[in-house]
């Protein structure tokens, strides 16, 4: 395991928030928010720098869906069986939540594009937009 050129506490106690989190998509204000609410002084620039870095050694993964959305960023972890081929993202177009997808179904739809049209699709740049399903509710009601 390749040890992170950032051994400080505030590295410690990123990395145990997100490890927390693991399976969650989170902007960089939702990190400091997080910390901020809990008394913990960790900047805007400390956490960037410090999940680029994590971004760099692979544990974590970094998703740019739009020009206007901040990007986020998911804990993976160190080990290989973490990181999986497919994942794509489906944006509700009504409260922006951002939902993180791994199904085999859109493994194939990404093959037949490569096979038959001859484009390769970016797994980690696919957004689906839509209405999430609480937001349906909300408007079924």
């Amino acid at each position: 395991m390749k040890k992170s050129p950032y051994q400080t506490k505030q590295m410690a106690l990123l990395s145990a928030y997100l490890l927390d989190t693991r399976g969650r998509h989170l902007t960089v204000s939702e990190i400091c928010e997080y910390f901020k609410s809990r008394g913990v002084q960790m900047g805007t620039t400390t956490v960037y720098r410090h999940l680029e870095a994590m971004v760099q050694e692979g544990v974590v993964a970094k998703y740019t869906v739009d020009g206007s959305s901040s990007a986020c960023f998911e804990y993976l972890g160190h080990r290989e069986d973490c990181h999986q081929p497919t994942c794509v993202h489906c944006k509700c177009e009504t409260c922006g939540k951002l939902i993180h997808l791994h199904c085999d179904e859109l493994t194939n739809v990404g093959q037949h594009l490569l096979g038959h049209h001859g484009f390769a699709v970016n797994p980690l740049r696919t957004v689906f937009y839509g209405v999430c399903e609480d937001c349906r509710q909300l408007a079924d009601r």
